[in-house]
């Protein structure tokens, strides 16, 4: 096989197989049939001369080759993503094409249906691909070039990325309607530092802002693997957690079991940034991204004036 036989649209097919582990679905992400895509990797895998997949009816395993296959398809599939942007930018063009955007898990659900409609009429010719997952997995994900850019909670100081804050949000204390602290007047974040504060799973950024906002130790309270169990747990009177400002529901809770409370002007929060690769010719446009979304901070939150951009290199 020479380069003139080498497709990179055939490279996209054999990347979205393994990342969706299903056949079905990496064709609707590559918008073919399925067959038409089983007849491509086919073909791929006899002009390589090796086996990429261990299919069974049950799921679809690369194999020892197939991952070093695919390991080198997204490098080759990045660096020809550069080459576009290398041209777009060149003729000062704003974002166009694929873009696959991460947030983390406790901001996405939340911050997507805000801004999805604005960002769709600033940007008619960029195909966004949302997805969300926990820290460590975006900014593996940005490093080896799976995710585009992400909005993260700061601090993100990792090597080889831009990180431009966007803005402040504050967290609020969710409680059970009938718990002392449902009542009362300003409130201060080391209130909450008692044995009925509930968090998140290890591993989660969230987790570690409401331990360091309260000054509570690592191990205090019981734990949940979402916000939305967190809300549950509350309901159910099992304790009290903070939530980020954009998951606090407007208007009280219609069961009436819970209560959601501000703290005082030195309240706990977190600082929300757009982070990606410092080596992505996008740069210039990723950054005019970061000001579109610090221009449309959700109500609630705080802009950063500035926006500096910071830049950890390798």
């Amino acid at each position: 096989m020479n380069l003139a036989g080498l497709s990179l649209r055939d490279l996209e097919y054999v990347i979205a197989i393994a990342d969706e582990g299903h056949f079905g679905r990496a064709a609707e992400r590559c918008n073919i049939s399925q067959p038409t895509l089983s007849v491509q990797v086919r073909k791929l895998e006899t002009a390589l001369g090796v086996v990429l997949f261990e299919r069974s009816k049950r799921r679809i395993l690369l194999t020892e080759v197939g991952q070093v296959i695919v390991r080198q398809a997204r490098v080759v599939l990045a660096e020809a993503q550069r080459l576009l942007a290398l041209a777009s930018e060149g003729r000062g063009s704003p974002l166009t094409g694929r873009l696959i955007l991460a947030a983390i898990q406790t901001l996405g659900p939340y911050f997507f249906p805000l801004v999805l409609r604005p960002l769709r009429e600033e940007y008619p010719l960029l195909t966004l691909s949302l997805q969300e997952s926990r820290t460590a997995g975006i900014v593996e994900g940005l490093r080896d070039g799976r995710i585009d850019a992400a909005l993260v909670s700061l601090p993100v100081a990792q090597h080889g990325l831009t990180v431009s804050p966007l803005f402040v949000e504050p967290f609020w204390l969710a409680c059970p309607a009938e718990h002392a602290l449902a009542r009362g007047g300003a409130l201060s974040a080391t209130e909450i530092a008692g044995p009925d504060l509930l968090l998140l799973d290890e591993g989660n950024c969230l987790r570690d802002q409401a331990i360091a906002a309260c000054g509570a130790g690592s191990s205090v309270g019981r734990h949940a693997t979402s916000l939305e169990t967190l809300r549950s747990m509350v309901a159910a009177g099992t304790g009290y957690t903070l939530l980020p400002a954009l998951a606090v529901p407007s208007g009280p809770d219609p069961t009436g079991l819970t209560v959601t409370r501000a703290f005082d002007v030195d309240g706990p929060g977190r600082t929300i940034a757009l982070a990606w690769r410092s080596s992505d010719p996008r740069a210039p446009g990723l950054s005019r991204l970061a000001a579109f979304f610090r221009a449309h901070a959700p109500p609630g939150t705080a802009a950063c004036r500035d926006g500096i951009a910071l830049s950890y290199e390798p």
